[in-house]
């Protein structure tokens, strides 16, 4: 059974693509006691009503990160907490910095504060490859939001009860930032696609992948951790050819604050990685390198560095058609 079985769960950004998807899989094959939908966007909720349907367990907060009261309001009582709502545009953070650093940085430290003072169990945020070695005031601000919990986790919880860790993703299918939907429509179009570089990859994987990988992480969890799974990489030409087949392309150089390829877990970070399985897990630079966290974690080579154009597993056009169908299906 899982820990979140007959538990109360706050999501933060739960009308996101991530945070739906988690709640809809709770619901099915979880059974919580009570899920709260903590987000400000009172379109999103009446969008997401209209997709869970009627559900005695489910509970719509409308409210911002920005807003600490409000957050401690609607942690009462809260056992688990997954934070999934931030800023993600890339391009739009490097215009707009201080909006990013009050949600992302500043939301993220909110919802700490308030989960401490409700005795919440445990709290898994939610990163991205863009926190890796950032280049982009997002995954900047990603990053400060991930020491945040790691650290907390691993020097805090101690007082007050509560779990701080952190899972990151690279891209995966369905999301609603995806360059798949513009691809399709310009390609139905019949106009050319805009490529950022012929070169570019990046990490892929399914909606359900990411959603199983965050369940398991409330199970493993002892709190300061940053999980990443092991996942495939795509070439994104690869994903022209699985969307459009024979579509016509032309090179549009980067965004600013965009990169060619992405990283999860960068050298640097090598001497405090470990490898169980499907997954990797790094320790808070809080707690010391070398020592595994738990029997079974083995260290990562000294210089190894998670990245997608030098991984070792890679979608070929057919395996990212099947994923594309599955997720659109």
């Amino acid at each position: 059974m899982s820990v979140l079985s007959g538990a109360s769960i706050l999501v933060t950004g739960g009308c996101g693509s991530l945070g739906l998807a988690f709640v809809r899989h709770v619901l099915t094959h979880v059974d919580p006691g009570r899920v709260v939908i903590y987000s400000r966007d009172e379109f999103k909720h009446a969008e997401t009503r209209s997709v869970l349907g009627e559900d005695r367990r489910v509970r719509f907060v409308q409210g911002d990160i920005r807003d600490r009261r409000r957050l401690t309001q609607a942690m009462a009582g809260v056992d688990h907490v997954v934070h999934a709502a931030a800023l993600k545009r890339v391009d739009t953070a490097e215009y707009a910095p201080t909006e990013y650093v009050k949600t992302n940085i500043d939301g993220s430290r909110n919802v700490i504060e308030a989960a401490v003072e409700n005795r919440v169990r445990s709290v898994v945020g939610v990163s991205t490859d863009k926190a890796s070695s950032p280049v982009n005031l997002y995954g900047a601000t990603k990053l400060v939001a991930d020491k945040l919990f790691t650290s907390t986790g691993a020097t805090l919880a101690g007082e007050s009860g509560t779990r701080f860790s952190v899972v990151r993703y690279g891209n995966f299918s369905g999301s609603r930032g995806s360059v798949v939907p513009l691809f399709r429509r310009l390609a139905a179009a019949g106009e050319s696609l805009p490529v950022t570089d012929k070169r570019m990859t990046r990490f892929w994987m399914s909606i359900e992948h990411a959603v199983t990988f965050l369940v398991d992480s409330f199970e493993l969890m002892a709190g300061g951790e940053l999980f990443v799974p092991r996942i495939p990489s795509v070439r994104i030409m690869d994903l022209v050819e699985a969307i459009a087949p024979g579509a016509a392309t032309h090179e549009v150089g980067p965004r600013p604050g965009e990169r060619l390829h992405e990283e999860m877990i960068s050298s640097d970070d090598s001497h405090r990685a470990f490898r169980l399985g499907d997954r990797y897990l790094v320790t808070s630079a809080t707690r010391g390198a070398g020592r595994a966290p738990a029997p079974g974690w083995c260290p990562v080579p000294r210089e190894f560095a998670y990245r997608s154009d030098s991984n070792d597993d890679w979608l070929s056009v057919g395996e990212l058609k099947a994923m594309l169908e599955r997720s659109e299906g």
